[in-house]
């Protein structure tokens, strides 16, 4: 039997079961803000994705202080809060 697989992001998929937290940064000079997602996994690492390019990773990064910097150079903002892996289990 053959199956299709229906995700339609696959590369988020990989790293869903190591992501240990996810940020919303916004570029507030545009109008609307853009958005752009930071997510840490355990380990870490940070990714940077954009949301309105099919969740298409901008930039990878070893440390948050790192994926930070590269965010505030660029000046976008972080949203105020994290949501945790852990709190949605």
């Amino acid at each position: 039997m053959q199956t299709t697989d229906t995700t339609p992001f696959p590369e988020l998929d990989l790293a869903r079961n190591s992501w240990n937290f996810l940020e919303v940064w916004i570029d507030p000079m545009q109008s609307p803000p853009y958005l752009l997602m930071l997510l840490g996994d355990k380990s870490g690492h940070c990714q940077i994705l954009d949301p309105a390019e099919q969740y298409k990773l901008i930039k990878r990064c070893e440390s948050y202080a790192q994926a930070q910097l590269w965010l505030l150079e660029d000046e976008y903002e972080p949203l105020q809060g994290r949501l945790l892996e852990a709190e949605l289990l």
